[in-house]
């Protein structure tokens, strides 16, 4: 009986870390049941022994999508001579552009959130307030400008994303970089 509920237990997760994926990369709007279920290497038919709707997984996936790389952050600052500059050269980075499936879900679910039901909004939302204590933290005495630094990253990435692998995407968040951390 315990195996079962393991096997359970790991096949949610799997279904849930596949559809944070795929929600980052296409939207919350994209990713069917059939496609994730055979991405996470189960059969359709199982879905509804998880999730009661596509909405209730949607609701999950985005939580998961939203907080995913928090574990990554005290990773990134910790022993920085500037914090601050370790997290933006982080989040303004080539890499993270390149990579929408693993990267920050307040980029890529920030549109998606806005037209999503309660429970998406508010893990939006609930993300979107550490971002902002985190940077007010390494702000300092200028932690007023944490709203205005979390929309210039935000946006670097998205529009940097937009434009894609380009001298142009990289000449912005070199710009931004730069801009936000001196």
């Amino acid at each position: 009986m315990a195996r079962s509920k393991e096997e359970k237990a790991a096949s949610h997760r799997r279904i849930v870390e596949v559809t944070a994926a795929r929600i980052r990369e296409q939207g919350t709007a994209q990713p069917g049941v059939a496609e994730v279920m055979r991405e996470a290497g189960l059969t359709h038919g199982g879905f509804y022994k998880h999730f009661g709707s596509r909405e209730d997984l949607i609701a999950e996936a985005a939580a998961e999508a939203l907080t995913q790389n928090n574990h990554r952050i005290p990773e990134v600052v910790a022993g920085a001579d500037d914090r601050l500059k370790a997290f933006v050269d982080w989040y303004v980075s080539v890499e993270h552009r390149d990579d929408p499936g693993g990267g920050c879900g307040v980029v890529a679910l920030g549109a998606d959130a806005a037209r999503s039901d309660e429970r998406v909004r508010d893990a939006y939302a609930a993300q979107v307030e550490r971002y902002l204590g985190l940077l007010e933290d390494l702000l300092g005495d200028d932690r007023d400008r944490a709203p205005v630094v979390l929309s210039t990253l935000v946006g670097a990435v998205l529009i940097a994303r937009a434009l894609g692998d380009s001298p142009r995407s990289e000449d912005l968040l070199r710009a931004v970089r730069a801009a936000v951390a001196g």
